[in-house]
C-alpha cells in the first residue's frame, strides 16, 4: 500500500487541481461524517489543527466538552473520481483527538486500533476482506426512495435482466480509481440486490474501505437516479443483505491459520480463533447486527446464519472455512450485515478471536449437516445454540458482557446501550402495517 507524507499529499493535491477535502470519520452508529475544507486549509488539516463540535455527533460527548480535533491518516488520502465545476475533491479518514492531545476514547477507529495493538503484542496482524451487499431502488416522482427494485435479476444474472449492472459497474470503476482492489462484483439473489467484494487488506484499511465504499455507492446510485441502501432486510420474502467478513492472522509475514499437517489444513491458532468467535457470538451480535431490522434477516430459510457452529463446507454455519489454503487460509464470519459500524465490527471480531487464542478455546466438532433441517432436539444434542433473535435479546447479551465493555471502552459501550434502548423503546410503541392488516377487521 502506498505511503503518503505531508509533502507528497500537498504535491498531489496541487497537481490534480484538488479544491476541496473531506475529512471523514464515523459516529458510534457507523454513520459516516465529514468536515469539508478548502485546499487553503489542507496544510492546517495535515497538522491536525482542524476542530469540530463533537457534541453534535451521535455518542461523542457532552456539550461542555465539545471541542475535538481531526487527525487525518495520511495513507488514506485519495481523490474522488468525479469532479465538480470547482475542481476535484479528496478525502482522508481521521482519528479524533481532544484539545489536550489525547485520543478521544469514543472514537470507533480508536477502538479498532486498541484491538490491533493487542494483536501486535501477541505477534499478530489481522487481515480482512468484506463482502458487502446492498439494494438499488428506484425513486418516486419527488425523488424520494422507494422499495421498487430496478431489475428482476437473480444471483449472477447479467444484462438485460440486471438493469442495475451499469450502476454497479460505475461503482467498481470509481472504487478502482480510488485505489481499491475489487475482487468480484455481481448481482445477488434478490431483485435489485448487488454485491461488491474487496481484496483482503490490513484490518484498519478494510474498515476505512467499508466506510468509503458505502459513501461512494450512494453517490454513484444518485448519479443513476437510484437509491442505494445498506438496510439489512428491506423487502419481505426476499434475502437480506449481509456482509460476510473473511479474516486471517499473519505472523512474521506468514498466515498463522495454515498448517499443512492438519486434517483440514488449519493451525491450532485458527481453531482457537474460531472458538473465540463462537464463544462470544451472542454478545457481539448487537455490534455485528446493530439494527432492529437486522433480525428480520437472521431467520431460518434464507442464506443468513442463525445457529452458532463452524464448518469447512457448510454455508448454514456461522463460521465457514473456505477451501483456499496456504497464504489464502481464512475464516468467514457470516452473520455481520452492512449496517454495522465497520470499526467496531472488526474490533469485536478481532478481540473475540484473540480471546480464543489466549484461552485456547476449543470450537468443538464442525457441523457438516444442514443445520436448518435439524429439529430443536438434534441441535441441542450437538450443542448448537442460536444467535439472538431480536435487538432486545442481543442488547441483553451485550449489556451483560464485561468482554464487550472492555473491548469497546466504557464510553462507547454506555452510549451504544443508551442509543439502542431508545431505538427499541420507540419501536415497541409503534403500530405497524402488518398489525393493521392482521387485526383491524378480525377483532
Amino acid at each position: 500500500m502506498e505511503k503518503f507524507s505531508r509533502e507528497k499529499i500537498l504535491k498531489i493535491a496541487e497537481e490534480n487541481n484538488v479544491e476541496f477535502i473531506r475529512l471523514q470519520f464515523v459516529d458510534i452508529l457507523g454513520i459516516i461524517k465529514n468536515v469539508a475544507i478548502t485546499i487553503e486549509q489542507l496544510p492546517e488539516a495535515l497538522d491536525g489543527k482542524i476542530m469540530f463540535d463533537g457534541s453534535s455527533i451521535e455518542g461523542y460527548t457532552r456539550i461542555h466538552e465539545s471541542d475535538m480535533y481531526l487527525k487525518p491518516d495520511y495513507d488514506t488520502f485519495t481523490i474522488f473520481p468525479w469532479g465538480t465545476s470547482g475542481g476535484c475533491t479528496a478525502r482522508m479518514m481521521c482519528d479524533i483527538y481532544l484539545p489536550d492531545g489525547e485520543p478521544f476514547v469514543g472514537c470507533p477507529r480508536g477502538a479498532l486500533k486498541r484491538a490491533m495493538a493487542e494483536a501486535e503484542e501477541m505477534g499478530y496482524e489481522m487481515f480482512a476482506g468484506p463482502e458487502p451487499e446492498f439494494f438499488l431502488f428506484e425513486k418516486d416522482e419527488h425523488g424520494n426512495p422507494t422499495t421498487n427494485t430496478h431489475d428482476k435479476g437473480g444471483y449472477f444474472d447479467l444484462s438485460p435482466v440486471d438493469l442495475g449492472g451499469e450502476a454497479r459497474r460505475d461503482t467498481v470503476l470509481a472504487l478502482k480509481k480510488m485505489g481499491f482492489e475489487v475482487e468480484a462484483a455481481h448481482h445477488e439473489v434478490a431483485p435489485g440486490q448487488h454485491e461488491i467484494d474487496f481484496k483482503y487488506t490490513p484490518v484498519l484499511r478494510t474498515a476505512d474501505n467499508i466506510a468509503t465504499f458505502k459513501f461512494v455507492t450512494k453517490i454513484i446510485a444518485m448519479q443513476h437516479n437510484l437509491h442505494a441502501t445498506f438496510m439489512p432486510k428491506p423487502i419481505y420474502g426476499e434475502s437480506g443483505s449481509g456482509m460476510h467478513v473473511h479474516q486471517s492472522l499473519y505472523r512474521n509475514g506468514k498466515n498463522a491459520f495454515y498448517d499443512p499437517e492438519d486434517e483440514h489444513g488449519l493451525s491450532e491458532i485458527a481453531y482457537y480463533y474460531i472458538g473465540g468467535l463462537l464463544k462470544h457470538a451472542k454478545e457481539t451480535t448487537a455490534i455485528l447486527n446493530p439494527t432492529i431490522n437486522s433480525y428480520k434477516r437472521l431467520v431460518p430459510g434464507y442464506e443468513a446464519p442463525v445457529y452458532i457452529s463452524w464448518s469447512t463446507q457448510n454455508r448454514s454455519a456461522l463460521v465457514r472455512v473456505p477451501s483456499a489454503r496456504g497464504n489464502g487460509t481464512r475464516l468467514e464470519l457470516r452473520n455481520p450485515d452492512p449496517a454495522a459500524n465497520p470499526y467496531l465490527a472488526t474490533a469485536v471480531m478481532l478481540r473475540a478471536g484473540l480471546d480464543g487464542i489466549k484461552n485456547k478455546i476449543d470450537p468443538g466438532e464442525q457441523t457438516t449437516d444442514n443445520i436448518y433441517e435439524m429439529n430443536y432436539k438434534e441441535r441441542k444434542s450437538r450443542g448448537i445454540s442460536s444467535l439472538p433473535s431480536s435487538m432486545d435479546e442481543a442488547l441483553k447479551h451485550f449489556q451483560e458482557s464485561e468482554f464487550m465493555r472492555e473491548t469497546l471502552g466504557e464510553h462507547i459501550f454506555n452510549h451504544l446501550v443508551e442509543a439502542k434502548k431508545i431505538e427499541w423503546s420507540v419501536y415497541k410503541k409503534q403500530v405497524h402495517s402488518w398489525e393493521i392488516d392482521q387485526y383491524l377487521t378480525t377483532y
